[in-house]
């Protein structure tokens, strides 16, 4: 098992499949909240308004983007708290909770002009 351990992939499989084991029951719930219910076999084509349909497909892209840089923000803080009071361990720590910081910065930055243009046009035709 230490040897296990002391390789990299196989601690991150491992880590994976604890971290899915955990939040897998989180999510269907979650799901049920959101309105995801089981699809029935017929299939039709969807009525809504093509903006919409760009809106929430950018608003599910910027959710998903969110989260990973969260993930990384917490690899980050993972990283610093297991370095042992390495200072090159410590250093790429903190380089990586400041590019995941960066990132979501960006992506809600996206975010927000995203919504702002979306709205912008929504106003603009429908009037």
């Amino acid at each position: 098992m230490q040897k296990l351990m002391k390789n990299k992939w196989a601690r991150n499989i491992i880590a994976f499949s604890i971290l899915s084991l955990v939040f897998m029951p989180i999510a269907g719930v979650m799901a049920l909240e959101v309105g995801l219910e089981e699809v029935d076999e017929t299939i039709e084509l969807g009525n809504r308004d093509i903006r919409a349909t760009i809106a929430s497909i950018i608003n599910v892209a910027m959710g998903l983007l969110g989260i990973l840089a969260v993930v990384i923000i917490l690899i980050g803080g993972f990283q610093w708290m297991t370095a042992g009071g390495n200072e090159e361990n410590v250093d790429k720590a903190k380089k990586r909770i400041i590019q995941g910081v960066i990132g979501l910065a960006i992506i809600l930055a996206s975010w927000a002009i995203a919504r702002f243009v979306l709205e912008s046009l929504v106003t603009a035709t429908t009037e």
